[in-house]
């Protein structure tokens, strides 16, 4: 650093402007690759602006890499065509220098693609020096802490955020198609809500009142369809006070919708389109490949109850059950853990998670929830302790939540009490009363079917990432 502050000090002296305030390029590299043959037809002349990635070269002349956000592109640069004045200033320039160059394109004996340098414009000074070229950036930890510089050293990096880019547009304009309206709820809540989560509290001091960042957007979203809108979603950023892990951020990224005079097996053909789709366009595949298993994202997805899936799994059938002994029993006989207060439908949910989840490799809707983890979920008909209720897996995570709503507001406001009262018996995740939404229900929430799809997961299996910090700019991490 102390070389290239001294270098900086040196151009300054010269006049030469280090820290530029603009340059107008014409070209971006990818575009002249593309193009060359006719750019060189016509000795068109381009102006490219990126940063030094490799310099090489002696005497009167040398030869630059600068990449800019497409790709890189060789320069050649030539002391009899620049003059001595400017081609001396060079030995001042540095790897990671942003720089901006106007010439010509032609191709080398080599037959790269390169740009001859006409004129040379200094942009930016890089006062600290990249990882070295031969070993890049690996240090995991690095990596996440300095991500402008990830993006710099590794192209695929930049790769992956701009497929997931493409991912929430692509999901943006199928919902517009169907005529959802995207809208924007509170971030910030009186009452947590909607997920069962441990949630960030804040306060608000004008108030003087208790605020909690919400776990998610489904409480206020469909106060929406009581007001009279009948498709509408937000894509945005959902708060959990909780672990880190591969698989898990405190904040994240996610769509929700609510479909008026739906319910949960149109959501289901929805979340199949949607998924299947975004590949689709983002990959140019329904099947892709996920750390080396390939994964048909076709529709239809194989549907099974979570009863059945544990009976599948576990040769333990839960589907007669219905005495809480009995159902500790069986956790007991396949050592799965669970607290004093679970209900048999905690524990077949415990059951599933710890010896069934792992199994469901190509996408799998779960369906036929307990209503005991299901508060908002409306009942099933035929079997009242279940729900109408789905979840989405692909490679043993999910990556989707849906049911029909639960529209009645008796039966809503009965379901919040047993929560409080689980929340009082120590579960900090169970959800609290809110008064608000009951009354919203009593005004008449029509048959609405609704859906969760985790935009960070769907992210990973499309980019190929083991890890969600892979596919979150900015993942939040322990002081260094």
């Amino acid at each position: 650093m102390q070389v290239r502050l001294q270098k900086m000090q040196t151009m300054q002296e010269k006049n030469i402007e280090v820290f530029a305030s603009r340059f107008d390029y014409s070209h971006h590299a990818q575009d002249i690759l593309d193009n060359c043959e006719t750019l060189i037809a016509n000795e068109t002349q381009v102006k490219v602006s990126g940063r030094i990635m490799a310099m090489r070269g002696h005497g009167k002349t040398m030869f630059w890499n600068i990449m800019d956000k497409t790709a890189k592109i060789q320069i050649y640069v030539r002391k009899d065509v620049l003059g001595d004045e400017l081609y001396d200033t060079f030995k001042l320039y540095d790897i990671g220098d942003i720089i901006g160059v106007t010439g010509t394109v032609f191709t080398t004996k080599t037959g790269e693609v390169s740009i001859k340098a006409q004129d040379i414009t200094f942009l930016t000074k890089s006062l600290r020096p990249l990882p070295e070229k031969w070993h890049g950036l690996k240090d995991v930890e690095t990596r996440y802490r300095q991500r402008y510089v990830d993006l710099i050293v590794n192209p695929n990096v930049r790769d992956t955020f701009v497929k997931r880019s493409k991912i929430i547009s692509t999901i943006r304009n199928i919902l517009n198609d169907k005529e959802f309206l995207e809208v924007e709820t509170p971030m910030m809540h009186p009452i947590p809500g909607g997920a069962a989560a441990r949630p960030f509290v804040t306060h608000h001091n004008a108030l003087d009142m208790q605020l909690y960042m919400r776990i998610a957007p489904e409480l206020y979203l469909k106060r929406l369809i009581v007001g009279g809108f009948e498709r509408v979603y937000e894509l945005g950023r959902v708060f959990r006070n909780e672990g880190i892990s591969i698989k898990h951020n405190p904040e994240f990224t996610m769509v929700e919708l609510y479909q008026a005079y739906a319910d949960y097996k149109d959501l289901m053909a929805l979340t199949e389109e949607i998924v299947s789709q975004t590949a689709q366009e983002v990959l140019g595949t329904m099947k892709i490949n996920y750390q080396g298993q390939e994964i048909d994202l076709t529709p239809p997805w194989n549907r099974i109850t979570m009863i059945d899936a544990v009976k599948q799994y576990t040769n333990v059938d839960f589907n007669s059950v219905d005495d809480l002994d009995k159902a500790r029993e069986l956790a007991k006989s396949l050592n799965v853990h669970y607290e004093q207060n679970d209900g048999i439908g905690k524990i077949i949910n415990l059951v599933f998670e710890e010896l069934v989840e792992e199994q469901l490799i190509q996408p799998t809707f779960i369906i036929g929830h307990p209503k005991e983890i299901s508060p908002l979920a409306k009942s099933n008909k035929l079997q009242p302790e279940l729900t109408d209720r789905f979840e989405g897996f692909i490679f043993a995570r999910e990556i989707c939540n849906g049911f029909s709503e639960l529209n009645d507001p008796i039966d809503q406001k009965e379901r919040f009490l047993k929560q409080v009262a689980e929340r009082a018996s120590g579960d900090d995740e169970a959800h609290m009363m809110d008064e608000d939404f009951v009354t919203a229900l009593e005004y008449g929430l029509p048959p609405t079917g609704g859906l969760g799809i985790g935009i960070d997961r769907l992210t990973m299996f499309l980019t190929d990432s083991t890890s969600i910090r892979d596919v979150i700019l900015f993942p939040h991490m322990r002081h260094k």
